[in-house]
């Protein structure tokens, strides 16, 4: 029996009898030898960690450090008369708008780098200082950290300033240059002399917030408004994606007329959301005259950087449909895969020449202010093509063979499938500061031959512009076909007989008039006939309908510029009363199905292209010329406005 007063180590615990296991409170002696191994490698390493690392402190110089860091600026950007002189494309190219041959569009950063250096430094600093005071006791380590997160603090403050302060810089360095294009080119204003035009000119912008406030209510980022359903639409020719289409196309417009809140939306908007990545297949002609060119047109009437690069980046996604034999591009490209093709129903897989042949002015304008040659080659490449081939009568036919180099179906129109080739001849020659006679010779050329050819006077004794068809005319002409009569009077000036092409525009323009004159809505089908009695209206009921199109109007512009003559005016006003009675509902603007119906049936889609360029045209008629000025501006197929090259 133990001793009394001597307590056991253990109690033993028995369940039904039966002893139960008792617990153990001291350690084997293999786990003794096994902590004690652990606490004798923790030791090791903490004292060869301490005696034999280096002290890399002593490695690196950091005022040699600093005195490198500071000649960065002058290796980066040399001093006047250092480093090289060469200004060609690609390396620094001279741009626009500034006699002292610096790009005024370019933001200036070496201020902002010396900026980021001195932060740094402050940074390098504070290492500094947190390497000595790491020698310190133990019982610093806290005072250490709070000096260490004070810093820290001071720093990230300092940065935001700094920011702050490169942010106001650039906003005012951007207005400047939006007030160098503002009032040099003309890029506002415009503020009629007389109260009627003054007021009519007020409608149209009015007309231009209901089509714009009723998009970004009901189907904001959407490519384009059902006005009826108040939804988005979105047409195949811009595949599967939501990219905003009517926004940048509409951007533009909103500037012109001074609708600042809305363009400073879509400016955002573009500027955040607009993204091409993703697989879809698009139109590569619709793509470039709506996206890069209401990009470019942007940038050229802001200066505002964003619009370039974005513009690029598009055009970057179309340059894989150009990679055919002759250099003609395809119809679709896939953005993600790079692949491209024709549409199915074009003749034998061909191209088509008014696709094909619309992007001269975009590519042009895109290599001049990014000094990259690339977009340039490709269309002289096409200009290339095209001047080697013979062309049937002296006409371009609409289909040609991108492998081949062939024309395909015999067929031309100044209308559909031929009409923006013809625009873009005369308009790379204006671009160019009419310095690109190649293409003043081609255009001088091809109306040449549309004048002895496709040019018919009907029994009335109205002008129209006929088709060729397999060696056969057909009296019809498109809506489409309209833009002529402005591109005629264009022409005139410049041409080998003003006075033959200056009438030749009115009497298409009066033509196009007579379309829209008989009809019940007074707006005009998509094609119109001269056959037996019909003149200037649609018998087929295919061609009937009116999609909000700008060409009519677009002519209307042209001819007030260049005659001063009120009845264009006067006929623009017609146009817009009928839009307001007929195409404008609640949501928005919708096109008609059929013009000869005292109320027709709507389509339910309000036209990106209605935004960009029949508002466009309209606010234009009643305007004063010194806003977009035609001497100082050229127009894209989409009314998209590029600066012409001084």
């Amino acid at each position: 029996m133990a001793a009394s007063g001597i307590l056991p180590t253990t109690q033993q615990r028995y369940m039904n009898g039966v002893p139960l296991p008792t617990a153990r409170k001291t350690l084997r002696m293999k786990e003794k030898y096994v902590i004690l191994l652990v606490f004798v490698t923790f030791g090791s390493v903490c004292f060869g960690a301490f005696f034999f690392l280096p002290d890399l402190r002593e490695r690196v110089n950091v005022i040699e450090m600093r005195k490198h860091m500071q000649n960065v600026d002058t290796m980066i950007f040399p001093k006047p008369g250092e480093g090289s002189n060469d200004l060609s494309p690609g390396k620094g190219k001279i741009l626009r708008h500034d006699n002292s041959g610096v790009d005024t569009h370019k933001i200036d950063d070496k201020e902002r780098l010396r900026k980021q250096m001195e932060i740094q430094w402050e940074q390098e600093k504070m290492a500094e200082a947190v390497a000595k005071r790491l020698n310190m006791s133990k019982d610093d380590t806290k005072k250490v950290q709070g000096e260490i997160q004070g810093e820290k603090e001071k720093m990230i403050q300092k940065k935001k300033e700094v920011e702050a302060q490169q942010k106001e810089e650039e906003q005012e360095k951007l207005k400047e240059v939006q007030k160098d294009h503002e009032g040099g080119l003309g890029a506002q204003g415009g503020e009629p002399k007389d109260e009627e035009t003054a007021e009519r000119r007020a409608e149209i912008r009015r007309m231009m917030l209901h089509a714009w406030n009723n998009y970004e209510k009901h189907s904001w980022g959407a490519n384009e408004l059902r006005p009826i359903t108040k939804r988005g639409h979105s047409a195949s020719i811009f595949g599967t994606l939501s990219l905003g289409a009517t926004i940048v196309d509409a951007a533009d417009t909103l500037y012109i007329m001074g609708l600042q809140d809305e363009y400073k939306k879509a400016r955002d908007w573009i500027a955040t959301s607009l993204s091409f990545e993703g697989a879809t297949e698009l139109s590569v002609f619709e793509t470039n005259i709506r996206f890069v060119g209401g990009l470019l047109s942007l940038y050229g009437l802001t200066g505002d950087q964003i619009y370039k690069t974005k513009a690029k980046n598009v055009a970057d996604k179309l340059l894989p449909a150009f990679k055919t034999a002759t250099g003609i591009p395809q119809s679709m490209v896939n953005t993600k895969t790079g692949s491209s093709r024709n549409w199915g129903w074009a003749s034998g897989g061909c191209s088509i020449l008014a696709e094909f042949g619309s992007f001269h002015l975009e590519f042009a304008y895109l290599s001049e202010i990014t000094g990259d040659k690339v977009y340039l080659e490709k269309v002289m490449k096409i200009r290339e093509t095209l001047n080697s081939l013979e062309k049937p009568n002296g006409l371009y036919p609409n289909y040609l063979n991108p492998r081949t180099g062939r024309w395909g179906q015999q067929h031309t129109s100044v209308g559909a499938l031929g009409d923006s080739f013809y625009e873009y001849l005369l308009k790379a020659w204006i671009l160019s500061g009419k310095k690109d006679t190649q293409a003043r010779e081609m255009y001088d050329a091809a109306v040449k031959a549309i004048d002895e050819k496709l040019v018919k006077t009907s029994p009335g004794g109205l002008r129209y512009l006929a088709e060729f068809k397999s060696g056969r005319i057909e009296n019809k002409m498109d809506h489409l076909a309209c833009f002529s009569g402005g591109m005629f009077a264009m022409g005139a000036e410049g041409s080998d007989n003003k006075e033959k092409y200056l009438k030749l525009g009115a009497d298409i323009t009066n033509t196009c008039h007579e379309s829209y004159d008989r009809s019940a809505t007074k707006l005009g089908p998509e094609a119109f006939r001269f056959d037996g009695n019909t003149e200037a209206k649609s018998i087929r009921q295919n061609e009937k309908y009116y999609i909000l199109r700008p060409e009519v109007i677009e002519a209307y512009f042209y001819l007030w510029r260049v005659t001063k003559e009120q009845k264009y005016r006067d006929w623009a006003w017609e146009a817009a009363q009928a839009l307001n009675k007929h195409c404008r509902v609640d949501g928005g603007f919708s096109g008609l199905r059929d013009v000869y119906q005292e109320k027709p049936s709507l389509d339910d889609v309000q036209q990106s292209f209605f935004l960009a360029e029949t508002l466009k045209y309209l606010y234009l008629i009643f305007s004063e010329d010194d806003l977009i000025p035609i001497d100082k501006w050229v127009f894209n197929t989409e009314a998209h406005p590029f600066p012409v090259t001084a």
